[in-house]
C-alpha cells in the first residue's frame, strides 16, 4: 500500500512513515538492513517515507553475557589474548566488536558474530519472500520486477554477510586491489580467524560524520571529501568493484588527514557490461546526447525496450538538468532526483538489481558531502574524475600508443572470429545472444499475444461442450462462440 500510494487497501490503511520505521526496528536485522536498501528508492516510496528510512541504523543491543562467551570459546579453541574487554564499542546486527591485545602486544579489533544470526537471517529471507510473493500480483509488471530484483539481490548478500570468512575473503581481496589508493584499510590476523571470528589491527580515528573533531585537528574538508568521491568513483565505475556500506561509522579520518575504510561485509563487484552501461549514461547526460542515453538505459535495463521514445523526452530532459546545471545545489538536484524517478511511475522502467547497491552509495556519499559543504553535489565531482579515466574504465591502456599496440594484436583473433561466424551462417548454426532485458520483453510481448488466444479458444471450445452435454444450452452455446470468435479476430 505504501509503494502503491494507495490510502487504503480492504479497508485497512497503510503505516505512516514514523510507523514504519518503528515497526521496522522491532522486525530486527534483516528487516533493517533491508529497509536501509531501500531508503534510496523514490520510485517505491514517497519522500516522506524515505525521509525516515534514511535515519535507520542497525545499531542494536550487545549480545548477552552467556552468548558472547558461547562464541568466544566457539571461535578460539586457545586465547590467543593477553586481554580482552567484554564490553563491545560497536554492536550491530551481524556482530559487535570488542578491543583486545594479542599476547604480542599489539591492539586489535575484535569482530564476534551474533550466536543464531545465520539461522535468525535464512528464517527472515523466507519471510520476506513469502510477502513478495503474496502480494506481487497487487503490482505492476514494471515494479514488479524491481521489487524482485531487491528481494533477491539483498538475500544474496545478507547471506554473505553473516559469514565473517567471506568478510575476510573481501577485506583481503580489496586491501589487495586498492592498495595504492590512499585509503587505509585494518590488517588481519587470518591465522586466528575463523567464520565466528574477525581479528583485526585497531585503527584510531574520528568518524567522518564528526566535524566538531576534525575542525580541532584543523583537517581540510574539501581535501577529504575530494578523497572519498575520487575513491569511490575509482571503486564503481573504474574497477567495478566497491565497498557497499560507506556509512559514517565506517568511515575514519585520523590526525594525518588520512581516510580509514572499516567493514568489509558488504562489497559488490559490478558486471563489466553494467558498469560501461553507466559510463555512457552519465557522459551522454553531461553531454545531453538523448541517442545514446536512451541507448545505455535500455542495455542498463531502466528503462524497457518498449518504451516510447516520445514519452522518454522530458524524463531525459530532467536527467540533462542534473548533470548541466552549474547553480545546482545538493538539496535541489536530491529534489530534482526524486522528481525524475517519481515520474518513473508512468512508463515502463525499473531499477537492476546491479545498479541499487550504487545508488545507495551514492546517497550516502551525498549526504556524507553536504555535512561539510553546503552545496555539494557529488555529481560534478564524478564528471572530471571519470573523464579522466574514461580510456581506462573501458579497459583501454593509459598511452595511445599500448593501445594501438593491443589493437593490432587483437586483429589475427578478430579474423578467426569472423571465419567462425561466417562458417556457421553457412551451416545453419549461428546464434544470437540477446541480454536479459531483451528477454525480458520478448516474453512479456509473447505472453501478451497468447493470453488473449488461450481465453478465446477456452470459450469457443466451452460452447462446443455445452451444445454436446445439453442441446438445450445452444443459446448458451452460441454466446459463449460468437464471444470466442470476436476476441480471437479482434484480440
Amino acid at each position: 500500500m505504501v509503494i502503491k500510494k494507495k490510502p487504503s487497501f480492504l479497508f485497512f490503511k497503510p503505516l505512516s512513515a514514523k510507523r514504519l520505521k518503528e515497526t521496522t526496528i522491532n522486525l530486527g536485522a534483516s528487516f533493517i538492513k533491508l529497509a536501509q536498501v531501500l531508503a534510496t528508492r523514490a520510485d517505491f516510496f514517497s519522500q516522506e517515507y524515505l525521509d525516515e528510512l534514511k535515519e535507520l541504523h542497525d545499531q542494536l543491543p550487545s549480545m548477552s553475557e552467556k552468548d558472547c562467551n558461547t562464541i568466544f570459546s566457539r571461535a578460539f579453541k586457545e586465547n590467543p589474548f593477553s586481554s580482552f574487554d567484554n564490553i563491545p564499542i560497536a554492536s550491530a546486527s551481524i556482530g559487535q566488536v570488542h578491543i583486545a591485545y594479542l599476547k604480542t602486544g599489539e591492539k586489535v579489533a575484535v569482530k564476534l558474530r551474533r550466536r543464531g544470526i545465520k539461522n535468525r537471517v535464512t528464517a527472515d529471507i523466507k519471510i520476506i519472500s513469502f510477502f513478495n510473493t503474496i502480494f506481487k500480483p497487487l503490482f505492476s509488471h514494471y515494479t514488479k520486477n524491481s521489487i524482485e530484483a531487491v528481494v533477491s539481490e539483498f538475500s544474496s548478500m545478507i547471506l554473505q554477510e553473516v559469514s565473517l570468512n567471506h568478510e575476510l575473503a573481501n577485506l583481503q581481496k580489496f586491501s589487495k586491489t586498492y592498495k595504492d589508493s590512499g585509503v587505509k584499510f585494518p590488517k588481519a590476523f587470518e591465522q586466528i580467524c575463523s567464520d565466528d571470528a574477525l581479528v583485526m589491527s585497531y585503527e584510531e580515528g574520528f568518524r567522518f560524520d564528526d566535524k566538531e573533531s576534525l575542525l580541532k585537528e584543523n583537517i581540510d574538508f574539501k581535501e577529504i571529501i575530494s578523497k572519498l568521491v575520487d575513491f569511490y568513483t575509482t571503486q564503481m565505475l573504474i574497477n567495478g568493484y566497491f565497498h557497499a556500506d560507506p556509512h559514517p561509522g565506517n568511515l575514519l579520518v585520523n590526525k594525518k588527514g588520512e581516510l580509514i575504510l572499516l567493514d568489509f561485509g558488504m562489497v559488490k563487484s559490478i558486471p563489466n557490461n553494467i558498469r560501461i552501461a553507466i559510463i555512457e549514461l552519465i557522459k551522454a547526460a553531461h553531454e545531453r546526447d538523448f541517442e545514446l542515453y536512451i541507448n545505455a538505459s535500455k542495455r542498463l535495463g531502466t528503462i524497457a525496450y518498449e518504451a516510447p521514445v516520445n514519452d522518454l523526452t522530458l524524463f531525459t530532459d530532467k536527467m540533462f538538468d542534473i548533470f548541466s546545471n552549474e547553480n545546482l545545489s545538493s538539496e535541489s538536484m536530491q529534489k530534482l532526483a526524486f522528481d525524475v524517478l517519481e515520474s518513473t511511475r508512468n512508463f515502463p522502467f525499473k531499477l537492476p538489481s546491479d545498479a541499487i547497491y550504487i545508488l545507495r552509495v551514492s546517497a550516502i556519499i551525498e549526504g556524507l558531502g553536504t555535512t561539510y559543504i553546503e552545496n555539494f553535489n557529488g555529481i560534478k565531482d564524478i564528471l572530471p574524475i571519470l573523464q579522466k579515466n574514461i580510456p581506462k574504465a573501458l579497459g583501454a591502456n593509459d598511452s595511445i600508443i599500448e593501445t594501438i599496440i593491443d589493437e593490432i594484436k587483437s586483429i589475427p583473433f578478430s579474423i578467426k572470429d569472423l571465419k567462425s561466424v561466417i562458417k556457421q551462417a553457412s551451416s545453419g548454426e549461428l546464434k544470437i545472444e540477446v541480454s536479459n532485458s531483451q528477454l525480458e520483453y520478448i516474453s512479456k510481448e509473447i505472453k501478451d499475444f497468447i493470453k488473449p488466444i488461450i481465453l478465446s479458444l477456452a470459450l469457443i471450445f466451452t460452447s462446443i461442450f455445452t451444445l454436446l452435454y445439453d442441446k438445450d444450452l445452444k443459446d448458451y452455446a452460441l454466446i459463449l462462440f460468437t464471444v470466442g470468435v470476436i476476441k480471437l479476430v479482434y484480440k
